[in-house]
């Protein structure tokens, strides 16, 4: 067999799991609609599951097309681009971005550490040029005049990353989608059914306090945030897939957190990230490595030292850290916290070029204390497990 009859029968095996994937994004996540205009958007690698999506979308009566989305260009422009094409923000794309109803995004890197060896500025730079797209995507989102969603094409690039091998990998990311299921669709109604009842407990709360105790050689956690004017948004699955999480706008924050795992941004690893917060804004930040990027990040842009978003994880199937930002926010009995880009439909009007989600766990294990998180107050989250039976709980 040549290597070119091998390598299409590589391409043309699917996954099963790839036809369950697809159908939960059209038919729960996005809703595609008859009529509806729908961008696929990611790396050809991670075109099996874009035919699977393709087809789904079909059926629904949509109108697919794929929107490609290649680490290839990006270090073409880091390579050879000047500050000022480095920052360019497409216009093209701001148009097209008008024209859909739905899109469909799969994270589907060769290379996550693609970025590692440029510049930090350079690497601001491209986070700028994005900023005009995505401040109306989400503007859009918003206004309820956009569904999208983002999931994960599990590769080896990823796989390595979490330490698996790519079977395992596999099996960590279709069975945090809950794929092993008869029917995914149902299991992830209840999933938002179950979170919801979180989100109605927080939302009309002012005071959030996240508190976890000294330990290991630093001063622990102790974050006060201002949910007053925030409006609390239950993940269920609608524009991450997998998810797990409610999450709501701050209007203000005060003290410090020491973030447990690796801050990870653009494949980059920042690790010992501690932030402390006064009115709202960073006015300091460290980390044990990384740190020059830390700051490169934080300082591209006014918003960037403004804290967009406040989030507890709340899937107890995602147990392990995965260096993905996508499945370690949702690990229940977390919390994160984002610097920079608020999602205005959370009650946020920070605007910037950079959206990092930190987390921080609350869970007694591995050594570490465990923590709690107050509302107004009253103490609703220990030791990473919510006290009300009611809520998200480990299975």
């Amino acid at each position: 067999m040549t290597a070119a009859a091998l390598d299409g029968l590589t391409y043309n095996m699917t996954d099963p799991r790839h036809t369950k994937l697809a159908d939960v994004l059209v038919r729960y996540s996005t809703r595609v609609k008859r009529g509806d205009t729908v961008a696929v958007v990611g790396d050809p690698s991670g075109m099996p599951l874009i035919e699977a999506i393709f087809d789904a979308v079909i059926k629904a009566g949509g109108n697919p097309f794929f929107w490609p989305r290649m680490e290839m260009h990006s270090e073409s422009l880091l390579q050879y681009g000047t500050n000022e094409q480095i920052a360019w923000s497409n216009p093209v794309q701001l148009q097209m971005l008008e024209q859909i109803d739905c899109s469909i995004s799969l994270w589907a890197e060769n290379n996550t550490k693609f970025q590692t060896r440029y510049p930090a500025e350079k690497a601001a730079l491209l986070q700028q040029a994005r900023k005009p797209f995505l401040k109306r995507f989400l503007n859009k989102a918003a206004e309820g005049k956009l569904r999208w969603v983002g999931t994960m094409y599990p590769n080896n690039a990823s796989a390595q990353d979490a330490e698996m091998s790519l079977r395992q990998y596999e099996d960590f990311v279709y069975g945090a989608g809950l794929l092993h299921l008869p029917d995914p669709v149902a299991a992830w109604q209840q999933v938002f059914d179950r979170q919801e009842k979180v989100r109605e407990y927080l939302q009309g709360k002012k005071v959030l306090k996240f508190q976890v105790p000294p330990h290991a050689g630093h001063d622990g956690t102790d974050l006060t945030v201002d949910v007053s004017k925030g409006i609390w948004v239950n993940c269920g699955g609608h524009e991450n897939f997998p998810d797990g999480e409610v999450f709501a706008g701050p209007t203000g924050v005060d003290g410090h957190v020491n973030h447990t795992f690796p801050a990870v941004y653009q494949g980059r690893e920042v690790q010992g990230v501690r932030l402390k917060f006064k009115g709202g804004r960073v006015i300091d930040a460290s980390a044990t490595r990384g740190e020059d990027f830390l700051f490169k990040m934080l300082d591209q842009d006014q918003g960037a030292r403004n804290l967009g978003e406040i989030a507890i994880g709340t899937n107890y199937g995602i147990k392990d850290f995965s260096k993905n930002t996508l499945f370690d926010e949702k690990i229940g009995g977390t919390f994160h916290a984002a610097v920079g880009a608020g999602y205005p439909e959370s009650g946020s009007t920070n605007e910037s070029g950079l959206h990092w989600d930190m987390v921080c766990d609350m869970r007694n294990e591995r050594g570490l204390p465990g923590g709690t998180i107050s509302a107004d107050g009253e103490v609703f989250h220990r030791n990473g497990r919510f006290t009300d039976a009611s809520f998200p709980q480990p299975a």
